[in-house]
Formats: structure tokens, sequence, C-alpha cells
């Protein structure tokens, strides 16, 4: 599953906290399957994981 990176301080300047999320050893196979959708954008912002789709700007900010 792809997704990309944020450091935190970028993370916090966007606002990324504001977007649903789940920890990093959750299954992202499993969140995609089950709440997100097959073409959900996802960012890993530290321990986090976050659906960044309703604003695509920060999921292409991001690094891969």
């Amino acid at each position: 599953m792809r997704t990309r990176r944020m450091i935190i301080e970028q993370g916090r300047r966007v606002g990324i906290d504001r977007f649903p999320n789940f920890h990093k050893s959750g299954s992202i196979r499993g969140m995609k399957r089950l709440y997100y959708g097959k073409d959900c954008l996802l960012v890993r912002c530290g321990s986090y994981i976050y659906n960044v789709s309703a604003e695509p700007r920060i999921y292409y900010q991001a690094t891969i």
C-alpha cells in the first residue's frame, strides 16, 4: 500500500491533525477496505497515518 511521508513540523503547518487517522501499526489494507475506500490518499506523519483525501494538495506536498 502506498503512503507518502511528511515530517511532524510540516504536518503541523498544514493542520494534518484535523483529518481521520490511525496508528502506524494498524492495517492500511484493512482501513482502506472497511472505511476509506481504495482510492484514498494516505500520509504518514510521526506515528500516525492520516486520510487526507479531502485536501489532495497535502498528499502531493508530502514526499514519497
